[in-house]
């Protein structure tokens, strides 16, 4: 097939991290697109090797610092569940408040880089100043506004007193009226629409048949959200998945926008059924046998394997982060677009490369 091959990425003013793109494009349509990775390979998983399983809390919250509090999450829940100990009440309502705060960054810091890509520097910087706030409680009540360590397995490490609950609370209503005061730009902004609507398009079918997760996987249709199994203490909170139906770039923008309002209503509904009590229980021994772990990030579904044969390290970690799920759908929303489209439908997916690679 005639045309020009061109390298997007791995250094581009629109990537937050190096991802690499061959376009082939022709009269500036893209043809085919096919990604390369390996900039930033790290190797966390096989120091699992070397560092006691519980050292390794430390270094799985540091395979991406934007969802740091749920990976250590879903670690901890798969060696919870191979050792026989189950967490507090009010452990598991904690991890709830930490997991939606940091989902709200998260949001808050694509929706800023996605108005970046499209030229509107002023609603980057407002998103990102009322990121700021979610970041402060982050700090105010974990000692850090990124990697927050609060995960131990048993529990958690940090509790949260009457007057934390109640700033927080006053916190979240803040931050809900900035949302809201976007929200009129982000949703109907005439360039937005053009920039987004019809563009990067997956139907509902090509989406389960690649494997889409999260976000990508909603847009299409698809009410699949992990939190449904009812870990940590969602089984015991009310909320439905957002979904939208049409599959495109700005059907995707609307289901991360609408769920900042539900991760704001899950805090509030957590710190509102917060039970009294312990936060961590005593572990003693150590885990054995393997399992598969599984939480919903801020990209999608978050999985782990975990091999352990009773000893002080592990036999295997192995993680499959929700980006590695959804890159390859990029094979299909980018050829047929114009190449001055294409940062905005590969920002869409919400991309880590820090995650694929780990």
């Amino acid at each position: 097939m005639a045309g020009t091959v061109i390298p997007f990425g791995p250094q581009h003013p629109v990537l937050p991290e190096p991802l690499h793109l061959n376009l082939k494009i022709e009269d500036e349509i893209v043809i085919s697109a096919t990604p390369a990775f390996g900039y930033v390979h790290r190797g966390l998983e096989k120091l699992a090797d070397i560092r006691d399983f519980r050292q390794m809390i430390q270094v799985v919250e540091r395979v991406c610092g934007i969802c740091s509090m749920i990976h250590a999450l879903t670690y901890c829940q798969g060696l919870e569940s191979l050792m026989g100990v189950e967490p507090p009440p009010r452990a598991r309502f904690l991890r709830v408040i930490w997991s939606e705060l940091h989902r709200l960054h998260s949001h808050l810091l694509w929706l800023g880089l996605f108005a970046d890509a499209m030229g509107f520097e002023s609603l980057f910087m407002q998103l990102w100043k009322v990121r700021e706030r979610i970041m402060d409680m982050n700090e105010a009540t974990a000692g850090n506004r990124v990697i927050l360590s609060v995960n131990v397995i048993g529990g958690v490490r940090r509790d949260l007193d009457p007057g934390q609950t109640g700033w927080i609370l006053s916190e979240l209503a803040e931050v809900e009226k900035g949302i809201k005061a976007m929200g009129r730009t982000i949703l109907h902004d005439y360039t937005v629409q053009k920039r987004t609507r019809g563009k990067g398009v997956l139907s509902r079918e090509q989406a389960l048949e690649l494997g889409c997760v999260g976000p990508m996987l909603r847009s299409c249709g698809v009410a699949q959200d992990m939190r449904l199994l009812g870990y940590a203490a969602y089984g015991e909170l009310d909320f439905a998945p957002v979904v939208e139906r049409d599959g495109d770039c700005y059907a995707r923008c609307r289901v991360r926008f609408a769920e900042l309002g539900q991760s704001i209503d899950l805090i509030r509904q957590s710190i509102g059924k917060l039970p009294a009590g312990d936060i961590s229980v005593p572990v003693k021994g150590r885990p054995e046998g393997e399992i598969v772990a599984r939480a919903e990030q801020p990209r999608g579904e978050c999985l782990y394997y975990i091999k352990a044969n009773g000893g002080k390290f592990l036999d295997r970690l192995r993680i499959r982060t929700p980006t590695f799920a959804n890159i390859p759908a990029l094979t299909v929303m980018l050829p047929g677009i114009e190449l001055a489209d294409v940062p905005v439908v590969l920002l869409s997916i919400d991309p880590c490369v820090s995650c694929t690679e780990r």
